[in-house]
């Protein structure tokens, strides 16, 4: 599907300058528990991992389907692995986002973090990353997401980070996707401000070392200092720079956001914050809708 390029600029243009956020759906192995029990199904509900995975899957259909998940306040939506090889209604789900949502789809590529060293952790090795990016490209994904986390204002360890993330972002935009650079600052470091200064001199170092034509997204944790990053989302490499909520509640992340304004949205705990799976469609539908206009409207 995005192999041809019509569809390609079309959501190019959309993701670069459309007026809205990107959801992110793409909650892995490792994560998956906390997610499936947030939302009312607790672990005696599934036995094993393929049975966990498909109780993730309605989940994320009932978001999918929902009557405000669409391409009026939601630009993209980032997708774990198996939810790229699954279906909704007998169709692909990049698929049914782009032709019935009129959303973009991203996959999360990365394979979960290595151990914390010098205050940061990287991202665990890749090797069969070549082998997912042409899965994606002929699943019709758009761009990727890979999250790496930074604990303390270190220097090395924030350097380190940096280079992976654009190491591993040009393979990916060779692959002809859209990489998503994702450095996570934790909300709770004691130097968060700190730690942002340093990230924001070392992504800005390695955009302009990008080979010409080369476009990213940066995903970042909402700074301490308001408009922080302004000048990153300038930058001719940057398609553009989007927020996570990193732990903030919804009316936080939104409330910190919205003093951000080159900074968009992609958040996954506050889209989904006070879903349940027992709602009957009525409450489910209106909550879910309360949550995309609030981080909408964050994001304007």
């Amino acid at each position: 599907m995005a192999t041809d390029p019509a569809i390609q600029q079309q959501q190019f243009d959309r993701i670069a300058t459309g007026k809205g956020f990107i959801a992110a759906l793409d909650q892995s192995g490792g994560s998956t528990p906390k997610a499936l029990a947030l939302y009312g199904v607790m672990e005696d509900a599934y036995s094993n991992d393929d049975e966990m995975f498909a109780e993730i899957q309605k989940m994320r259909a009932r978001i999918i389907t929902a009557p405000d998940f669409n391409s009026d306040k939601i630009l993209g939506a980032i997708l774990f692995e198996k939810t790229m090889d699954n279906a909704i209604d007998g169709t692909a789900v990049p698929v049914y986002l782009w032709e019935k949502c009129g959303v973009v789809p991203f996959l999360k590529v990365d394979k979960g973090l290595a151990d914390e060293a010098n205050g940061v952790q990287l991202m665990k090795p890749m090797p069969e990353l070549d082998a997912l990016l042409s899965r994606a490209v002929a699943a019709g994904i758009f761009g990727t997401k890979m999250r790496s986390v930074i604990k303390e204002a270190n220097a090395d360890g924030i350097k380190a980070v940096v280079a992976q993330q654009f190491e591993v972002g040009l393979q990916i935009a060779r692959a002809g996707l859209v990489p998503i650079i994702e450095p996570e600052v934790d909300i709770n470091s004691a130097t968060k401000a700190e730690a942002e200064a340093l990230l924001k001199a070392e992504i800005a170092a390695q955009l302009d070392a990008l080979p010409e034509g080369t476009k990213v997204a940066l995903k970042l944790t909402i700074p301490s200092e308001a408009g922080l990053y302004d000048s990153l989302a300038d930058h001719p490499a940057v398609v553009r720079v989007v927020a996570l909520s990193g732990g903030y509640s919804t009316d936080d992340a939104c409330a910190r956001l919205s003093q951000n304004s080159k900074m968009i949205a992609s958040f996954s705990r506050a889209l989904t914050e006070g879903l349940n799976v027992a709602m009957s469609d009525d409450e489910y539908n209106a909550a879910l809708g309360s949550n995309i206009d609030k981080i909408y409207n964050a994001s304007l």
